[in-house]
């Protein structure tokens, strides 16, 4: 069974994007302590936090969802040699082609920054009633000190949107945590 460290190392040599140490272990923590069993993934990667949220519980059950053909190919393998596959239902296709009526404990945001709105309003429905909506990356910390760039600049701007997006909603309430590069913790008001 391959380690959690060996795919750390991948993702760090490659330059593939995963959840950050801190967030991964504050995400586990929710998961345990509210027994968020049935979750959905936007964004696998190479199937890193979802190895990782399965592993907290044998009842856990996540659907996570991923375009990019590599990033599927290498989570497939990362999810079977962990034998997980029973856990994970790995789903390769464009986030905004997926319709389904399923409800889940935990929405799970990671995918493209620029399109976290749109993310939310499209599986917002899909959340049980006690169900919480985390969204990844909300600081970006790293790419504020790089926003020389134009591309940096943007997906800042974006998370700020995000955030005023969240605080707009009168039927939400989010939290902010400034843990690595930042959760926004949401859930419906009942």
């Amino acid at each position: 069974m391959k380690k959690l460290e060996n795919l750390e190392k991948f993702a760090l040599e490659n330059y593939v994007p995963i959840i950050r140490k801190d967030n991964i272990e504050y995400l586990e923590k929710i998961i345990k302590e509210n027994k968020l069993y049935n979750i959905l993934e936007l964004g696998s990667a190479i199937g890193y936090s979802a190895i990782r949220m399965a592993l907290v519980d044998k009842n856990v059950r996540i659907t996570t969802i991923e375009r990019d053909f590599t990033m599927v190919n290498l989570a497939r393998k990362n999810i079977e040699d962990f034998g997980l596959e029973n856990q994970i239902n790995l789903i390769h296709e464009d986030i905004f082609n997926i319709k389904t009526t399923d409800k889940f404990d935990l929405i799970f945001i990671d995918a493209a920054k620029a399109q976290y709105i749109k993310f939310f309003n499209k599986f917002k429905n899909n959340l049980k009633d006690n169900g919480v909506i985390i969204s990844d990356n909300l600081e970006l910390l790293d790419l504020q000190k790089l926003t020389q760039s134009k591309r940096s600049k943007r997906l800042v701007e974006k998370m700020n949107e995000y955030k005023e997006f969240l605080n707009s909603l009168e039927d939400y309430k989010s939290e902010y945590l400034e843990i690595g590069d930042g959760f926004a913790i949401t859930k419906k008001v009942l």
